[in-house]
C-alpha cells in the first residue's frame, strides 16, 4: 500500500504541474486563437451544424454524420458529466461550473479544427474510414514517429485510464445499495464482469456496430437525464437566481483563487471540463474521421456541436441538480453526491434512475473509447492477431476498473489526457491554416447554394488519401 500511495502522490503532483503551468495556457490560448481565426465559427455556424445532422451517408461506406456525432458524444457523455461535475463542485465550489462553460464555448472552435483535419486526412479501412490526430500528424506534417507517440498516449489514456475510470464510477454507483462494506463484497466484481461481457459483445462487432449501439443509447439517456434536471430545476425555480449568483461570485473570487490556484475552481473547472468535453484533446477526431460526408467541414461543425451537448446541456443539468441540493461537502463526492442530491428531490426513484443513467452512459463511453483506441492501434500496426489480443486486454481492464482506487484512477486519467492534449494542440496549431481554408471553401459553396463538395487540389491540399477521386 505504501508503494501505491507514493505512486499516486507523484501522479497527482505531475497532474497539478501539467494543468497549472502548461495546459491552461495551451487550451484556453488555442481555443481563443481558433475562435478569432474562424470568426466565432462555434456561434456563427451553430444552426448549420444542426442542419447537417439530418444528412444521410453518400453510400454504404462509413457511418452517417449523426452516428459519428453519437460515437464521439458517447465517449464525451459519460461519468465525467455526472461524477466529474460532482467532483469539481465538491472540491472547487460552484465557480468551477462557470469555467467548465467557458472552456466548452472557447474549446468548441478547437473541436471544429481537429475534426475537420481528421476528415481531410482520413484513410479507408475496408468499407469504413478511420483517422484522427495520428493520421494528420503523419500525412500533413510528415511526422509518423510523433503520430505513433500520440497513438500510444491515446491508447493508454482511453483503453486503460478512461475505461477503468468509467467502470469504477459505475461500480461506485452501487455502493448506495450495499453500504460502507461495499468494497469487501463481491458486488464490484459482478458489476465489472457484466460491463466487461457487454463491452466484449459490442467491440468484437466493429465500428459500425458501435455506431448503431451508441446512436440508440446516447440520445434516449441524454434526453431523459436532461428532463430530470429540468424537473428538479423548475420545481425549485425560486432558487435559480441564487444559484447563478453563487456560480458567478465564486468563479471570480480572485482572493481564494490566488490562494490556492492548483485546487481552485478555475483549475477544477478546466480539468473536469476537459475530461468531459474533450475539446482540443484529440479524441473526438477519431470518431469524426469515420463519417461519410461530402466535405470535411461538415464533420468539423457536427463535432463542434457535440461539445455543446456535452457541457452546456448535460454538465449543466448535473450542476443544477447538485446546486439545488445546496450541500457541498468535500467528503461527499462523485456518484454518492449525485445520488443524495437527486434523492432529496425525487426520492428513492431518483437513486435508481441515476444508477441506470450512469450504467448506460458509462457503457456507451466504454465502447466509444474503445473505438478511438482501435483506430490508433491500427495506425501503429494493422494486424488481426494483435487486434484480437488488444480487445481481450481492453475487456480485462473494464473488469479491473470496477475494483480500482478512486484517486489513482482520476489522477492517471488526468495525466494521460494532459500529455495527449499537448501533442494534439501543437499539431492543430501547425495545421490550423488548412482547416480555415477548408471552412472558407465550405462557406463559399454554401453561399452559392450548393451542397459543398471537397476538392483538395483546388485548395492546394495534398496527401488526402480518401479524397483523390474528387
Amino acid at each position: 500500500m505504501g508503494f501505491l500511495n507514493v505512486c499516486n502522490e507523484l501522479i497527482g503532483k505531475l497532474s497539478e504541474f501539467l494543468y497549472t503551468y502548461i495546459l491552461i495556457i495551451l487550451l484556453v490560448g488555442t481555443g481563443v486563437y481558433f475562435t478569432v481565426r474562424t470568426k466565432f465559427v462555434q456561434i456563427r455556424m451553430l444552426p448549420e451544424a444542426i442542419r447537417i445532422l439530418t444528412e444521410k451517408k453518400k453510400d454504404d461506406t462509413g457511418v452517417s454524420s449523426f452516428q459519428a456525432l453519437m460515437i464521439s458524444t458517447a465517449s464525451r457523455v459519460g461519468t465525467g458529466n455526472i461524477a466529474g461535475v460532482a467532483t469539481a463542485l465538491a472540491a472547487g465550489g460552484a465557480g468551477a461550473i462557470f469555467w467548465m462553460w467557458l472552456l466548452a464555448i472557447i474549446g468548441s472552435a478547437s473541436a471544429f479544427v481537429e475534426s475537420t483535419l481528421a476528415q481531410t486526412y482520413k484513410t479507408r479501412d475496408g468499407k469504413e474510414f478511420r483517422g484522427g490526430p495520428a493520421y494528420y500528424i503523419q500525412y500533413a506534417l510528415g511526422k509518423r514517429w510523433l503520430g505513433i507517440v500520440f497513438s500510444i498516449l491515446l491508447i493508454a489514456c482511453f483503453a486503460f485510464g478512461f475505461n477503468a475510470l468509467q467502470s469504477y464510477n459505475v461500480s461506485s454507483a452501487f455502493e448506495y445499495y450495499i453500504g460502507t462494506d461495499y468494497a469487501r463484497t463481491a458486488i464490484p466484481a459482478v458489476i465489472g464482469g457484466i460491463l466487461a461481457v457487454a463491452t466484449a459483445l459490442v467491440i468484437f462487432g466493429g465500428v459500425h456496430r458501435i455506431g448503431v449501439i451508441t446512436s440508440g443509447i446516447v440520445p434516449v439517456m441524454a434526453v431523459l437525464y436532461i428532463l430530470l434536471g429540468l424537473f428538479i430545476t423548475l420545481t425549485n425555480l425560486g432558487r435559480l437566481p441564487g444559484i447563478f449568483a453563487l456560480i458567478f461570485t465564486e468563479a471570480f473570487d480572485f482572493r481564494s483563487i490566488a490562494g490556492g490556484f492548483a485546487g481552485s475552481c478555475v483549475m477544477l473547472g478546466i480539468k473536469r471540463g476537459l475530461f468531459s468535453n474533450e475539446a482540443g484533446m484529440g479524441s473526438a477526431p477519431n470518431a469524426g474521421a469515420t463519417a461519410d460526408v461530402s466535405h470535411p467541414a461538415k464533420q468539423g461543425l457536427v463535432q463542434m456541436l457535440s461539445v455543446f451537448i456535452d457541457t452546456i446541456l448535460i454538465c449543466t443539468t448535473t450542476a443544477m441538480m447538485l446546486l439545488n441540493y445546496g450541500v457541498i461537502d468535500p467528503e461527499l463526492t462523485g456518484m454518492p453526491f449525485v445520488q443524495q442530491a437527486v434523492k432529496a428531490e425525487v426520492g428513492e426513484l431518483g437513486i435508481h434512475f441515476i444508477t441506470a443513467s450512469i450504467f448506460l452512459f458509462a457503457f456507451s463511453s466504454l465502447v466509444g473509447n474503445y473505438c478511438y483506441a482501435e483506430s490508433n492501434l491500427k495506425f501503429i500496426k494493422d494486424d488481426k492477431k494483435l487486434l484480437f489480443v488488444f480487445r481481450i486486454i481492453c475487456v480485462l481492464v473494464v473488469f479491473a476498473g470496477a475494483l480500482a482506487n478512486f484517486d489513482t484512477v482520476w489522477n492517471l486519467a488526468d495525466v494521460l489526457m494532459g500529455f495527449m492534449a499537448i501533442v494534439n494542440i501543437i499539431a492543430i496549431l501547425l495545421l490550423g491554416g488548412v482547416a480555415v481554408r477548408i471552412l472558407k471553401d465550405y462557406q463559399r459553396q454554401r453561399k452559392d447554394g450548393k451542397d459543398p463538395v471537397f476538392r483538395p487540389k483546388d485548395l492546394g491540399i495534398k496527401n488526402t488519401r480518401c479524397w483523390k477521386e474528387q
